[in-house]
């Protein structure tokens, strides 16, 4: 009987104990059901996917979304987790229509995606290509002693570059970064870096030449160094 007896107050205990853990449960997922629904609308960054060897042309980079979910989720919902993902599968040149939905949207478990505005986006693809261009370089400032820069001398003269075929179309040259003149009056050498005149083309290589720099001398340095001077005989 004894042993009947701790038996069953062991039993009652488990089922304290297991009462115990179970009402807290119930009680937060009750609250959380009886939690009020908000709504948040957020700017979300777009990120696209063109077919290989394809660039998208200024693409619209932002769109508005309207997201549903209970109101501790929508208020510390950080817009930055949030994505928007769209895929041009045509493999063309030129615009294309693409249609926007809760399913282009990434967002945290909770949160529901109410609207997307604008729903629909025009996206224009041009093909990739590549061409060498010439390399000019930007000289700045004034040289020492009144000495004059004459024309660089770059190395290698031609780079090549990346992007849309029908901006490359019309480029003629890129520039270097900035050469500064200030206190020089010899002839000098300095490496510089290839600058990209647009974000959609890109140095393919090499992105740093070598600019050197004829100096010339103030006019007359060389006569008034070969004029005779006071006193002296011919």
């Amino acid at each position: 009987m004894k042993g009947n007896g701790n038996r069953s107050g062991r039993q009652w205990g488990v089922r304290v104990l297991a009462l115990a853990i179970a009402l807290p449960l119930w009680f937060s997922l009750s609250l959380a059901k009886r939690e009020e629904v908000s709504e948040k609308v957020i700017e979300a960054t777009v990120s696209y996917s063109p077919p290989p060897g394809f660039i998208l042309l200024d693409p619209v980079q932002r769109v508005e979304l309207r997201l549903r979910g209970r109101t501790s989720k929508i208020r510390s919902l950080n817009p930055f987790v949030v994505d928007v993902l769209v895929a041009v599968t045509e493999a063309r040149s030129g615009d294309h229509d693409v249609q926007l939905s809760a399913a282009n949207v990434i967002v945290p478990d909770g949160i529901e995606v109410v609207s997307v505005d604008p729903n629909a986006l025009r996206v224009q693809l041009d093909e990739e290509a590549r061409q060498m261009v010439a390399v000019e370089a930007r000289l700045i400032g004034e040289p020492a002693a009144g000495a004059v820069a004459r024309e660089p001398i770059i190395t290698p003269a031609r780079v090549l570059v990346s992007g849309p075929a029908s901006r490359l179309r019309d480029l003629r040259a890129v520039s270097t970064t900035a050469i500064n003149l200030d206190g020089h009056a010899l002839n000098f050498a300095e490496t510089a870096a290839v600058l990209t005149p647009d974000p959609l083309i890109k140095i393919v290589q090499p992105s740093v030449v070598t600019v050197e720099v004829p100096m010339e001398p103030p006019a007359g340095t060389s006569a008034a160094a070969d004029a005779p001077g006071p006193g002296s005989q011919r």
